[in-house]
């Protein structure tokens, strides 16, 4: 008995505690979760005058550039041990001398047949003036004195003649001395001491030692932002002309020149839609002589712009979108204009008030109207972290 007694003991007491807990359920009081606001850095929008910046790079070159030739022909008879590559020359130096005996020789002959014109000439004109006389008193005829005039004048051409050619000699013989034209340095040199020259053979090519240009490529919105007349032609007046900073890396060590911008090119170049525009800077103020064929970073300063917000480059949503945090601390998506973006920030001139907040922190998952924790700070301290 004991069983089958105890099991359907145990079945009767679950069936009634079964139904005493179905006939009085406890109730519970119903709540609403708790949300926590997420925290997010946020800064104060400000309106300020940017003075904008065009960045571009490229390579030095020459200024000035000569191919140097010979003037005259004959032996080489001395070089200047300046005239080497690397090698730096002063204007008028004398860099090279060609044999000058036969121009010697040749400026010898010509003195002697000017002093030879000279002569002839003021014998004839003597003579023209003695027959004129004579003609006055009827004691010589129009045709003697037709005749002394037609060679009065053939000796003053003669004259003129040797003249000429005695100044082509003197101009000759000089030019057996061949100098610097302006301040240089060698880039290289093509001839030897005792090789014959022939009028116009290549003797050095010669880099100018004063100034460099570097010719820099800027893309077509990029003139927009420079203080430049659209259309100038030639060179930039001196008060109109931007300043640049052109840094380079030489021997191992970063280095700064300044410059300015010149002219621009008057070509488009249809492949990449940009303009070579020319940088020069005078080595005379230089920290260090600009190596011709350097590579460097320019910096060109652009317009000075009113009333533009400077933001950190990463607060961009969506190309054209900023989180605003509104004052019950609800953030919500906002369309903006964009001035310029550049490589650490955007600059925007329209769709944020002065006084407004803005989410800086890198938040992913973001639903419009949601609530957070701002925690304030400026936007420099902004552009430092992401720097």
């Amino acid at each position: 008995m004991k069983r089958v007694l105890v099991p359907v003991a145990i079945l009767a007491g679950c069936i009634v505690i079964a139904a005493i807990l179905v006939n009085s359920p406890t109730e519970v009081s119903e709540t609403a979760p708790d949300i926590i606001p997420v925290s997010v850095r946020v800064a104060e929008v400000e309106r300020e005058s940017i003075q904008l910046v065009v960045e571009s790079q490229g390579k030095v070159q020459a200024a000035q550039q000569v191919n140097l030739s010979a003037p005259v022909a004959g032996p080489i008879a001395w070089i200047s041990p300046a005239l080497e590559a690397g090698g730096f020359i002063a204007a008028n130096e004398t860099l090279l001398r060609i044999e000058s005996s036969d121009y010697e020789t040749a400026l010898a002959r010509s003195r002697a047949a000017l002093q030879q014109a000279q002569a002839e000439a003021s014998h004839a004109a003597n003579e023209l003036e003695r027959i004129r006389e004579l003609a006055d008193r009827r004691l010589a005829s129009d045709s003697q004195l037709q005749d002394t005039a037609r060679i009065s004048q053939v000796n003053n051409a003669r004259l003129a003649d040797a003249e000429a050619a005695y100044a082509q000699a003197e101009l000759d013989l000089q030019r057996t001395e061949i100098t610097a034209p302006f301040n240089a340095i060698v880039q290289s040199r093509d001839v030897e001491v005792g090789q014959y020259l022939n009028r116009a053979s290549n003797i050095a090519v010669l880099f100018g030692a004063d100034v460099v240009e570097v010719r820099v490529p800027l893309a077509i919105r990029q003139l927009g932002y420079l203080n430049v007349p659209l259309g100038t032609r030639g060179e930039l007046p001196a008060d109109q002309a931007p300043a640049v900073t052109l840094t380079g890396l030489y021997g191992n060590e970063e280095i700064q020149w300044q410059g300015t911008l010149v002219r621009s090119e008057a070509t488009i170049d249809p492949n990449s839609n940009t303009v070579q525009t020319i940088i020069r800077v005078n080595q005379a103020n230089a920290p260090v002589p600009m190596p011709i064929g350097l590579y460097v970073q320019a910096s060109i300063t652009g317009k000075q712009v009113d009333n533009l917000i400077a933001l950190p480059r990463s607060v961009m949503r969506n190309n054209n979108q900023v989180l605003v945090v509104d004052a019950e601390n609800k953030m919500y998506y906002r369309e903006v204009e964009i001035y310029r973006l550049e490589e650490d920030r955007v600059l925007i001139s329209a769709g944020l008030s002065p006084g407004e907040y803005i989410c800086v922190s890198p938040i992913q998952a973001v639903v419009d109207g949601m609530s957070v924790q701002p925690l304030r700070e400026s936007l420099n301290q902004t552009s430092q972290a992401v720097l």
